[in-house]
């Protein structure tokens, strides 16, 4: 994708947007008012959120996936730490070691 530098103001502008319109709500809404499955929806966010940030660099173009790829590997590798160990300072650190290792290797 082909982006100008007007994209990239219009996404930072939007996400600026977005995310103060969100953290405006929580000062005019009362949380004893929502419900409890609105509540418990909401625990989830920074979850998919964080999902939605990683999932494009981590996979890259969709047509051109490749096992030889290191940041795929790497993060294969850093996903299923997660899912083990469910450490997110250990994922973390093994997800860079592995990609400095799969950079290295595959280079």
């Amino acid at each position: 994708m082909n982006y100008t530098r007007l994209d990239y103001w219009l996404i930072i502008l939007g996400g600026m947007l977005v995310t103060y319109l969100t953290r405006l709500s929580f000062f005019s809404i009362d949380p004893d008012r929502l419900r409890h499955a609105v509540r418990r929806s909401l625990r989830l966010v920074p979850a998919a959120v964080l999902a939605a940030i990683i999932t494009p660099a981590w996979i890259g173009d969709i047509t051109t996936i490749s096992w030889r790829d290191p940041q795929l590997l790497a993060g294969c590798v850093a996903a299923i730490t997660a899912w083990r160990t469910k450490n997110t300072w250990l994922t973390i650190m093994i997800g860079f070691a592995a990609l400095f290792l799969f950079t290295w290797v595959l280079s």
